[in-house]
């Protein structure tokens, strides 16, 4: 069988589309099994409708629910689409009621009403008390199947009722202890419960600091904080402190990766999508760029203005025309590292609002030791390279050093005033960044250069 496991991508898809035509269900279940649901679900990606269908109900029950969860989303709407009532109850009754929620996300409206009129009347009150939440929030990402235990029980009894609960649970390890009115008191491993005794009480082994999120907490904080503390999952509660659910691990690491593409594509001039690079079509790309190239196109109409204005200027003393690239370039790169660097640190919670003027004291340090340093680089690059006067040089010098102090001001202080606004903070990089600064540029290197040189006074 470890040939199965050599072979890779499409060669390994045209393996299995051969024994699909010779009808060879057995041995295309057992190569199946060589592989984890992820794989399984990207391998479905180069077959044919029909043929996916097909390949889905060679699938072990749980395996087939598992690779469902995986596929992108079109490809699930297709595969329900070709389901009858009975099957696709049986495949929402696999699933947990967290990715159900999501599948429904996902789903055009006619698809949701048949999910939810096959879901079970359990599983379409929970999904319905889900769905009520904004989406951004910890109550849209939680699951109401967890293991919930009381203080008063022994371990032995713990034990019992973890078996008897945990077939359709999503975690076990994790189990957590309320009040029977479902007020959150503690948290106990299932560790903890292996090292104490049975007839040990949990009310005596378990924690009573819990950490814990509230319904409307935003999830990418709640997301953070898992990551912060390495929890496997994290309790959910009312403004009463009622237990209505938990995020698990994997969730939480879906959204952390949601967001940090979605802050990449911001940070590109791009407007985020939820579809993978090779199944986002032409046209979804294209309207997906458009509008951000648009309106870097107009802005950069402020340049040409500034340079038409001066361009008698640039006639007198055409060698100024030289540096305007490297003025430009060095200003936006350096207005770029500074937005990354608080974005990236204010996504991770590093930085708050009320650290702003720490943050423009550290910026300013750094701005004035690199405006220093690029000035003296600057002018020596220009006597010795170019052949410019040492007034030439000292006006690029001098440049160089203001507008890599505005650049870096400018660079952390747009995604600090965007957060503040409620904006999202990417939407201030790099090349918004840029544009910005180039105007700031040319402007302060025609005033320095009108100012030190007669001609253009």
């Amino acid at each position: 069988m470890k040939q199965w496991m050599e072979l890779q991508g499409e060669e390994f898809a045209l393996r299995l589309q051969g024994m699909l035509e010779k009808k060879q269900y057995r041995e295309l279940r057992g190569a199946f099994s060589l592989f984890e649901a992820p794989d399984i679900a990207q391998l479905f990606g180069q077959f044919e409708e029909k043929e996916m269908l097909l390949l889905f109900r060679i699938l072990p029950k749980d395996t087939a629910a598992e690779v469902f969860v995986e596929m992108e989303a079109d490809q699930k709407e297709s595969l329900i689409n070709s389901f009858s009532d009975a099957y696709l109850q049986e495949v929402l009754s696999e699933l947990y009621i967290d990715d159900t929620v999501e599948l429904i996300e996902e789903m055009p409206a006619g698809v949701v009403k048949r999910i939810l009129r096959n879901a079970d009347e359990e599983s379409r009150e929970a999904i319905n008390r889900i769905l009520r939440y904004p989406k951004d929030s910890a109550g849209s990402m939680m699951t109401t199947e967890y293991v919930r235990l009381y203080k008063d029980m022994t371990v032995a009894e713990a034990f019992e009722r973890i078996r008897r609960d945990a077939y359709d649970k999503e975690t076990v390890y994790t189990c957590y202890v309320t009040e029977r009115n479902r007020l959150l008191i503690g948290v106990v491993t299932v560790r903890d419960l292996l090292m104490a005794e049975e007839d040990a009480v949990i009310g005596d082994i378990m924690t009573e600091n819990v950490i814990f999120a509230e319904t409307m907490d935003d999830r990418e904080s709640v997301a953070n904080a898992m990551s912060k503390y390495d929890f496997l999952a994290l309790p959910v509660v009312d403004k009463g402190k009622r237990l209505v659910g938990i995020v698990t691990y994997d969730d939480a690491s879906d959204v952390l990766q949601e967001e940090i593409t979605e802050d990449i594509e911001k940070m590109a001039a791009i407007v985020p999508t939820d579809k993978p690079y090779l199944r986002t079509g032409t046209w979804e790309t294209w309207k997906s760029r458009i509008p951000w190239l648009m309106l870097l196109l107009l802005s950069a109409t402020f340049t040409g203005a500034i340079l038409s204005s001066y361009e008698s200027a640039l006639s007198k003393v055409a060698i100024l025309t030289v540096f305007i690239p490297m003025l430009m370039g060095t200003a936006g790169n350096a207005g770029s590292q500074a937005s990354v660097a608080v974005i990236r640190a204010l996504s991770l919670g590093e930085v708050q609002m009320r650290d702003v003027f720490a943050v423009l004291w550290k910026e300013l340090r750094v701005a004035l030791l690199c405006g220093i340093a690029l000035g003296a680089v600057g002018f020596g690059k220009a006597i010795l390279l170019d052949g410019a006067s040492v007034m030439v040089a000292l006006v690029v010098s001098l440049t160089l050093a203001l507008t890599v102090l505005m650049a870096k001001l400018a660079g952390c202080l747009l995604p600090l005033g965007a957060k503040r606004v409620g904006l999202d903070p990417a939407v201030m990089a790099s090349p918004f960044i840029t544009t910005i600064v180039d105007t700031l540029s040319l402007l302060v290197y025609f005033a320095v250069a009108t100012a030190l040189i007669p001609e253009l006074g």
